[in-house]
């Protein structure tokens, strides 16, 4: 059998070789195909494209989803989907799909194109379209997030507290300038050792998690955390069974070689686990390192509590990056992890703290109808990771309308075309500005079934130059 299936696999190779010119953009296709297996996430599939060993990978799929009986039929699809998808355009393809909506408008307002403009569908991560917008109306794109360190003298030797507001970007190299800052004050005090750290995490709920996040040791799985290091994750190397850091300005921790101690050989980015505990200490603990290397000697004991009122501020850490800076790299890489954060802190400010998902929930449902006057929709995350959630073109383009003074976070994903992409299995979404004529023109188009691959983008491609035809 396993004969068969490599002859079978071989023989469309060759035949679905000459549909494409350039292989990686076939191999990455026929990679799509297979999303929905659960023994493979995309990063994963698109790790053994670049390495070459999609042939390979697509046998042990095969093998795997015990798919022997189907061979045929899944051949026969890979043959002819591509090429009925090259015969027509992106629009004539898209107006064939039952489940997919388009708005598409000029800088006034008037429809270009539009197609079930105003029914709700799963938007995926075009949700980050609003979470963006909220957070920008709310703060301000100069806004820097918080956090507060305050020093307990009462022992012999001293303890330092972090109280965390769930700032999404304590990157490595915020954590050193923090360090630094702090050690200088220490040492202004004549205090060169501290008993241990104490995390102050009260701002979110204790295990706190919002619908739609997975499982899984991807990043993209990452759980939100009022103290969090480098979006709750680690990056790590294990050579000859030993552990190092495959970052040079992040440290190892104990945590960080708890988390790897079942890894393979080899350098992987994980998040931290769905225990936030773990998170928190993680960030306890690089602190606790960036301190030593400042020459603060630091016990290695972290622990949790709520910050005596007697103890006074020692130090407010304003983020060396505003909230754009923040914004910008969430849309172009997706981040859910900042997506959530900042949806949080926000409905911490809106319903008190601690944040949790109800009070998410209910601050979107507050929020949007007295922005847009919405009634028919339905938010639970800041992500887009919810397959509950529900939006409509039309109301993606009316965040767009407002985003406008913004625009220049979005990420340009082909010529002229600055979007935010959303994609979940069965769902490929596509939100952003046609720049066309020195017009910048909202699009919207949320597509709930499965497309070829980058079909979104082919189709944002067409509709701007459909609107050359328009306007012509």
């Amino acid at each position: 059998m396993l004969n068969y299936v490599n002859s079978k696999l071989k023989t469309s190779w060759l035949l679905l070789s000459c549909l494409y010119r350039d292989k990686l953009r076939f191999a990455t296709f026929l990679a799509e195909i297979f999303m929905a297996c659960p023994y493979y996430s995309r990063l994963a599939v698109k790790r053994r494209i670049i390495k070459g060993h999609t042939l390979s990978f697509f046998r042990q799929v095969l093998i795997r989803t015990n798919k022997f009986r189907h061979v045929d039929s899944i051949l026969l699809l890979l043959i002819f989907l591509p090429l009925s998808f090259s015969l027509a355009g992106s629009l004539d393809t898209f107006n064939h799909y039952n489940a997919a909506g388009l708005l598409y408008q000029d800088e006034a307002g008037k429809a270009i194109n539009t197609k079930r403009a105003e029914d709700l569908f799963v938007p995926a991560s075009t949700t980050k379209l609003v979470t963006a917008y909220l957070a920008l109306n709310h703060w301000g794109e100069d806004h820097r997030f918080k956090t507060e360190f305050y020093l307990d003298e009462a022992t012999a030797n001293a303890t330092l507290w972090i109280k965390g507001f769930g700032d999404p970007f304590l990157v490595s190299e915020e954590l050193q300038i923090i360090a630094s800052i702090i050690a200088a004050r220490l040492k202004a005090k004549g205090i060169c050792k501290l008993a241990g750290i104490r995390l102050d995490t009260t701002y979110f709920a204790s295990n706190v998690k919002l619908p739609g996040t997975g499982k899984s040791n991807n990043p993209y799985d990452a759980i939100p955390s009022a103290l969090a290091a480098n979006f709750n994750t680690v990056s790590a190397l294990k050579k000859n069974g030993v552990i190092v850091s495959a970052e040079e300005q992040t440290p190892v921790t104990n945590t960080a070689r708890y988390i790897y101690r079942t890894m393979h050989a080899g350098s992987e980015r994980v998040n931290t686990g769905s225990d936030p505990r773990i998170a928190e200490r993680y960030f306890g603990e690089l602190v606790a390192e960036f301190l030593r290397r400042e020459m603060i000697a630091v016990g290695n004991e972290v622990t949790w509590g709520e910050v005596p009122s007697t103890i006074p501020l020692m130090y407010q850490h304003l983020n060396s990056r505003t909230l754009a800076d923040v914004i910008k790299p969430m849309m172009k890489y997706s981040t859910n992890f900042i997506a959530n954060q900042l949806v949080l802190k926000l409905s911490a400010e809106q319903q008190g703290a601690p944040a949790n998902s109800d009070k998410v929930r209910q601050t979107l449902k507050g929020m949007l109808p007295t922005e847009f006057g919405w009634r028919d929709y339905f938010l639970e995350d800041g992500a887009g990771l919810s397959r509950n959630n529900r939006l409509s073109p039309a109301q993606l383009v009316d965040v767009l309308d407002r985003f406008r003074s913004w625009k220049h976070l979005l990420p340009e994903i082909e010529p002229g075309i600055y979007a935010k992409s959303g994609s979940l299995i069965g769902v490929s979404a596509l939100a952003g500005y046609i720049n066309k004529h020195d017009e910048w023109r909202p699009f919207a188009v949320i597509i709930n079934q499965q497309t070829p691959y980058q079909f979104r983008n082919k189709l944002a491609v067409e509709l701007s130059k459909q609107a050359d035809r328009v306007l012509h």
